[in-house]
């Protein structure tokens, strides 16, 4: 199993059979080029605070609450204590009750992927037994479970040695489809649906992950590169804050017109080809 962090841990169950998992996302933003915010002129970072809305003071962790607008500027506040006491069962156990027939419940209520899998050895054969079970009958699970103090209606899906959970979207999230391809001409030219059929089997191929690849981030990540060979690091002295107070030229690289200026080309050339 693979040492990442999980997201969630707890147990899985079902009907008498239970076993300790844990979940980790199945997809991450972490390889996703980051900028911090900088004072331009000094070339430092810039760090937020949290400040009292009316006393205009700065609010510590220790103050920090949660709390539900009843009305206007009227709200009620509730601690961690309060909040961890109302705790469903489904913070820590996903007790599959219902089961649906795979590939019948349709793309657009499925939210967010994580991987499910053991988080004990001594869970592996239970867990082997729950997966075997679903993919020998061809279903997926539908389930519950709290993360990030909501509860997610969830989706499981048996998948190789794992399982895929899904977070589903609640049906009142869902706009009806119906609302939006109403009114669209029907009719087609025979000659023009073949002419187009000729043409994608012609660009027909397997699926890769390349066929998703940012070509900004691609940019970006180059621009950055030639940004970093073209100018060396150098100590900071204690002078720089004082020349740049004095309106002097600022040390801090701004690479967002060059950026464009790489995407554009980018873009040209993609065109071109």
């Amino acid at each position: 199993m693979a040492s990442r962090r999980p997201y969630w841990k707890g147990y899985l169950k079902l009907s008498l059979v239970t076993c300790p998992v844990a979940l980790t996302p199945a997809t991450s933003e972490s390889e996703k080029v980051r900028f911090h915010t900088l004072n331009k002129d000094t070339g430092n970072r810039v760090v937020s605070h949290y400040i009292d809305s009316v006393t205009g003071k700065a609010v510590t962790d220790e103050q920090e609450a949660k709390g539900y607008e009843r009305g206007e500027n009227d709200y009620v506040i509730l601690t961690d204590e309060e909040l961890e006491s109302v705790e469903l069962e489904t913070v820590r156990t996903i007790d599959i009750e219902k089961f649906v027939p795979r590939g019948s419940i349709e793309w657009v209520y499925l939210d967010t992927p994580f991987y499910l899998t053991t988080n004990d050895k001594i869970g592996d054969e239970a867990f082997a037994v729950i997966r075997q079970a679903m993919e020998g009958e061809d279903v997926v699970g539908i389930s519950r479970v709290v993360l990030g103090r909501r509860e997610h209606a969830v989706l499981l899906e048996p998948r190789g040695e794992g399982i895929v959970v899904w977070t589903l979207r609640f049906g009142d999230e869902i706009r009806p489809e119906s609302e939006y391809f109403t009114g669209i001409d029907k009719k087609s030219d025979p000659k023009g649906v073949s002419a187009l059929e000729t043409k994608i089997n012609k660009r027909l191929k397997d699926w890769s992950p390349d066929m998703v690849s940012d070509p900004i981030q691609e940019s970006l990540l180059k621009l950055i590169a030639d940004k970093k060979k073209a100018k060396k690091p150098t100590k900071a002295k204690s002078s720089q804050s004082t020349k740049n107070n004095r309106g002097e030229k600022s040390n801090v690289v701004s690479i967002m017109d060059a950026l464009k200026k790489s995407v554009a080309k980018e873009l040209r050339s993609r065109k071109a080809g």
